[in-house]
């Protein structure tokens, strides 16, 4: 990467942490993240670092992870892995396409493993993008990065005596998303569809919608149940009554925004209402942070 690209992603990071990604990409370098390993079930872990969360499972078959972070923390993740098992590397899986969730593909793809993720994250991958909400653009991957398996809605895979099930979720935070689902450990990996850090990311420029996640979070509520551990794409580990949560503010949201776009409001007369002043105290990281997620389902609304 040139210097001028690594300063922009410097940069997008700074703005990332500001919007309720973790805090960690806040840091003008990422040499001293740590990556921080929790077991969440028997032989299945949740990785913190920088970027999304990484969900681990180790056993005979090996080891498989649902996301990477960034190109530069492979060799964390790595070590960190390596202090689980001896057991190899074999699967990637993507939730999606973002770079701070496939940033570890080509280091992986180049080494043999075998990248696994929904076909609309290969096409994204494979070509440029633009994130209009941080006037960022990502260059196309090199073919080293991209998934080598893809599935159009779900997708099984076998491993370490578990029922992995890849289950797309459309038009969600992007248009890429899907929900892993490691079934008889009854641990779910959501990506960004949910986050615990603040208020979700909508990413409209590449077919996020509102009404997605809410469908995608109500799909969730049918496939978990009390003891479920959801791994969320940022943030601390959650459960069902928390993705629930988040679901509640999102319905909520909705309506007032509706309301208010069907009354003529203009983006300053709505922010003027203080629409997000329910969920502040538990979603806004920030104390601007209301006021940026109203202006997105604003403008989705009066795009509409």
């Amino acid at each position: 990467m040139d210097s001028m690209n690594r300063l922009k992603l410097t940069a997008l990071s700074v703005i990332l942490a500001t919007v309720g990604v973790q805090p960690a990409l806040a840091q003008l370098t990422r040499d001293s993240v740590q990556i921080r390993s929790n077991e969440v079930s028997n032989g299945i872990y949740m990785f913190m670092g920088a970027g999304g969360n990484i969900a681990v499972s180790t056993g005979d078959d090996g080891v498989l992870i649902v996301d990477d972070q960034y190109a530069d923390m492979t060799a964390k993740i790595d070590a960190a892995i390596s202090g689980l098992t001896d057991q190899p590397l074999r699967y990637v899986v993507n939730t999606h396409w973002h770079w701070d969730h496939t940033g570890g593909n080509e280091n992986y793809g180049r080494a043999g493993k075998t990248i696994v993720a929904h076909e609309n994250t290969y096409v994204r991958m494979a070509s440029d993008q633009f994130v209009e909400a941080f006037n960022f653009r990502q260059p196309a991957s090199p073919e080293e990065a991209l998934p080598v398996i893809t599935y159009n809605d779900t997708a099984t895979l076998r491993f370490n005596d578990l029922t992995i099930r890849m289950i797309h979720v459309p038009n969600a935070h992007t248009d890429s998303d899907a929900f892993i689902h490691f079934e008889e450990a009854n641990v779910i990996h959501t990506g960004d569809v949910y986050v615990t850090s603040a208020y979700p990311f909508i990413d409209s420029s590449t077919g996020g919608t509102l009404d997605g996640v809410i469908a995608a979070l109500e799909r969730l509520s049918v496939i978990t149940d009390g003891d479920t551990v959801i791994i969320p794409g940022h943030g601390a580990i959650s459960d069902r009554a928390g993705a629930m949560k988040t679901l509640a503010m999102l319905k909520g949201m909705k309506v007032i925004t509706e309301n208010a776009v069907a009354e003529g409001m203009s983006l300053e007369q709505f922010l003027g209402t203080n629409p997000t002043a329910d969920y502040d105290g538990d979603f806004a990281v920030r104390a601007d942070q209301g006021r940026v997620f109203a202006t997105r389902l604003h403008k989705e609304f009066t795009s509409k």
